[in-house]
């Protein structure tokens, strides 16, 4: 396995637990979360699971993805965070409205990079 291979599949079980919402608008959301699984790192792309999903959210049933834009940890920007952290972080998309305390969203990667 490359090292290509390794950051896909890295990147593809990266999950967050919602722990609150702290601002929300139609296409943003600023959260407190823990990172349960995986690199979080920010680009990604989440589908949205729901609070007693213990597996995390993904896309079936055409469910809203959510992007991170940015992660804050202790009031810093970093490019990623992994369990058991904590962090601030902004998602983008039209999902952010199903976001909720004790969500998991997990990563969703469309092909294996070549």
């Amino acid at each position: 396995m490359d090292h290509e291979e390794r950051l896909f599949l890295t990147r593809a079980d990266a999950k967050l637990r919602i722990h609150s919402v702290e601002e929300r608008d139609a296409q943003a959301a600023t959260c407190i979360v823990r990172c349960v699984g995986g690199v979080v790192r920010v680009g990604q792309r989440f589908g949205v699971g729901s609070a007693d999903d213990t597996k995390g959210g993904g896309t079936e049933g055409g469910s809203p993805l959510i992007a991170l834009a940015w992660i804050l940890r202790y009031e810093r920007p970093v490019d990623f965070v992994d369990p058991p952290h904590s962090a601030k972080v902004r998602l983008t998309g039209e999902g952010v409205g199903l976001l909720e305390k004790g969500i998991v969203i997990t990563a969703v990667v469309d092909t294996l990079p070549h």
